[in-house]
């Protein structure tokens, strides 16, 4: 039985009314945490809504033993994020946690895609970061302390056809990330990216048959340390699917310096500047920007 809980802390879990998000409540409910269920309940890609998802999910918490309250506003706007904080603050007076799970998805070729059909999708997961991670700040900062769990997926590192709002929102929350790790830091503020895997209604339209059991309790309890006060580490990206557990991160080659470069020097010399032999992998919470320019600036002279 794990030691590790959530008493007294309040958490705002967008998109969990069903699937990851769900089972992410229903774990830290029953480790003690407070419950905002955040669900407008749309259809996959992100059309329609149904307000009952968020309140069955929130009675379900309940039935087991928990506290949930149920808030069906968007993630999408500006209005919605704040209002999704707000229920957490009207019912319980604190925000500690905040997962950001929302999300839609469609599939479309790069160069049919419209630009609505575009922004439908980074609206859901990029600004839907933004818009509840913004409004949630000023009360993280105000209490001193705060983990915010954004979901990215490798979908935004690796990516495949026919989802390029996907992808874009995704890679657009390592950045999002870094910047709460950073500039929360020394306000107590934590956060970190879970890159799911587990087959759930967003894997439709993707053949799992060959799959190995990939629900998302396995997940859940990768999320539940990201989320919780021991947690150690800012500014990181976990995997978690099929039960295997990861860091993945961003790296750089050292390359070589030159004082004047060709383009015929670069073609040259592109196999020594990919040699991943002595790789820069520096850490965001950590000065990672001023190093870089600091180590590039001291190869200023050198042979290479």
């Amino acid at each position: 039985m794990s030691t590790r809980r959530f008493d007294n802390r309040v958490a705002v879990i967008t998109g969990s009314g069903r699937g990851l998000g769900f089972e992410y409540a229903k774990l830290l409910a029953s480790r003690g945490a407070k419950i905002v269920i955040n669900d407008n309940g749309s259809a996959l890609d992100g059309s329609g809504a149904d307000t009952s998802v968020a309140q069955q999910a929130a009675d379900q918490i309940t039935a087991l033993g928990g506290e949930a309250v149920a808030c069906t506003a968007s993630v999408a706007t500006p209005e919605g994020g704040k209002a999704i904080i707000e229920a957490a603050m009207d019912s319980w007076g604190r925000i500690d946690v905040l997962i950001h799970n929302a999300g839609n998805t469609r599939f479309d070729n790069f160069a049919e895609i419209t630009h609505d059909q575009f922004r439908s999708v980074v609206d859901v997961h990029l600004m839907g970061g933004f818009n509840v991670t913004h409004a949630a700040f000023p009360h993280m900062v105000k209490a001193g302390y705060g983990r915010v769990v954004l979901t990215g997926s490798i979908g935004g590192i690796y990516s495949m056809p026919q989802v390029i709002g996907y992808a874009v929102a995704k890679s657009g929350m390592i950045g999002l990330s870094n910047i709460i790790a950073i500039e929360g830091a020394e306000h107590g503020i934590k956060s970190n990216i879970i890159l799911p895997g587990a087959v759930t209604r967003m894997a439709e339209g993707i053949d799992t048959t060959q799959f190995p059991p990939m629900g998302p309790e396995k997940v859940a309890p990768v999320v539940g340390y990201l989320c919780h006060e021991d947690c150690a580490v800012t500014a990181e990206m976990l995997v978690a699917v099929a039960g295997r557990v990861a860091r993945a991160y961003v790296t750089e080659t050292r390359g070589l310096y030159r004082a004047e470069w060709t383009i015929d020097d670069v073609a040259e010399n592109i196999d020594a500047i990919r040699d991943e032999s002595a790789n820069w992998t520096l850490h965001p919470a950590e000065g990672a920007f001023g190093e870089h320019l600091g180590r590039s600036f001291g190869m200023v002279g050198s042979a290479g």
